[in-house]
């Protein structure tokens, strides 16, 4: 069975024989998968009235648990974005009425952003359909092919997902 990549790879290596261009089996078909998954999430998504970024909040929230609330430094230490990116984004989803403000009762000047029950509705939505397109992804690997595949992936992603340690420490 070929794909698009063999053809990349034979190409490269005709053009550039002076490079190795292995890592181009592996990595080219990441970065391949990768992009029809964002596509598909992205229709998925859309299916339920969510943007990505909604998807990633909500789910936060719905992971912590009841009363799936968090505060919104937590958000965006989770979601990877500034402060005022997070500040837009929960005011937009409250607006949606996915989220709400409540006074953080440990903190008389804080805030925490909890799930409403429309935001769960909607996020536990797009997680089924998105869990079964991604089953179907995997449907002809077998169990032990999936466990090796997702401990190959954990190993060449796991130095990646390392926290920069802080420069002034």
């Amino acid at each position: 069975m070929r794909d698009e990549v063999d053809g990349l790879v034979e190409a490269w290596t005709s053009e550039r024989p002076d490079l190795d261009v292995q890592p181009l089996h592996v990595l080219s078909r990441i970065s391949r998968l990768a992009r029809h998954l964002d596509r598909a999430r992205r229709q998925i998504f859309a299916e339920h009235d969510l943007e990505p970024w909604e998807f990633d909040v909500l789910s936060e929230l719905r992971r912590s648990g009841d009363p799936y609330q968090l505060t919104p430094g937590r958000l965006l230490r989770a979601t990877l974005v500034t402060s005022g990116t997070m500040t837009n984004r929960i005011d937009r989803l409250a607006m949606a009425g996915l989220v709400e403000r409540r006074p953080d009762p440990a903190d008389r000047r804080g805030v925490l952003v909890q799930l409403t029950p429309r935001g769960r509705s909607r996020v536990d939505a797009a997680l089924s359909d998105l869990i079964d397109y991604e089953k179907s992804l995997l449907g002809d690997m077998t169990e032990r092919q999936r466990t090796e595949l997702a401990t190959l992936l954990r190993s060449l992603l796991s130095p990646l997902d390392v926290e920069p340690s802080d420069p002034r420490s």
